[in-house]
């Protein structure tokens, strides 16, 4: 379990960036060695406060796997950075923050191609426009068939998950429960959870998390 809470978001990730590969072999795992060295921790520090093994941290930061965009929001919590910092923005730090707006509305059409971000097996699609002090993220996953399982963690927030196509295998607390078209899971995050395609085809997921993740 974390213990900073995650920062607010304070940029907007260029459309298409992508976890695994983005601009630079192994960007993501490079920043999170520089912003956790930055603070003086060590990988079993960062682990536990992320709620993430060493293992698999340690091979983030080589490159040797991807993270999905749940657990990098646990790392970013962790180090006290908001998830857009880990991606090269081209964001000029001089910027102003916006003050919060009293209100807000997001009317997200089907053509809309959305910011889009790839993490090994999974494609996220999210679903609303960036917001300061917005809770929830709404996001449309696409889940490859294959690739690595991640291993199970826990963190702050809920999350729920509705198939829209395919079959999907959702973990919780060590028990495995396999979601068909129309099943749904609601969960409290701070129990270990993960989720996995174990088909030959791609699994459509739409999926609420919170905190916000940008």
């Amino acid at each position: 379990m974390r213990s900073i809470e995650q920062s607010p978001a304070r940029e907007r990730v260029r459309p298409d960036a992508r976890v695994d590969d983005g601009p630079g072999a192994g960007l993501v795992g490079a920043r999170i060695r520089q912003f956790r060295t930055e603070r003086g921790l060590t990988l079993r520090g960062l682990a536990s406060r992320s709620g993430l093994s060493i293992g698999f941290l340690s091979q983030v930061e080589r490159g040797i796997s991807s993270i999905g965009l749940t657990a990098l929001g646990s790392v970013a919590g962790a180090l006290d950075r908001s998830v857009a910092e880990f991606f090269d923005t081209g964001r000029n730090d001089t910027e102003e923050p916006t003050p919060p707006p009293t209100t807000h509305f997001t009317l997200t059409r089907a053509e809309n191609t959305g910011t889009q971000y790839v993490s090994g097996q999974q494609t996220y699609r999210m679903l609303s426009e960036r917001g300061p002090g917005l809770v929830l993220e709404p996001m449309l996953v696409h889940i490859a068939p294959g690739g690595r399982r991640e291993n199970a963690y826990g963190h702050a927030g809920e999350e729920f998950a509705y198939v829209i196509s395919g079959e999907l295998l959702y973990e919780v607390d060590g028990t495995e429960h396999r979601l068909h078209p129309g099943d749904s899971v609601h969960l409290r995050s701070s129990v270990p959870h993960r989720m996995y395609n174990d088909t030959d085809m791609v699994t459509t997921v739409v999926s609420v998390v919170t905190p916000r993740l940008f």
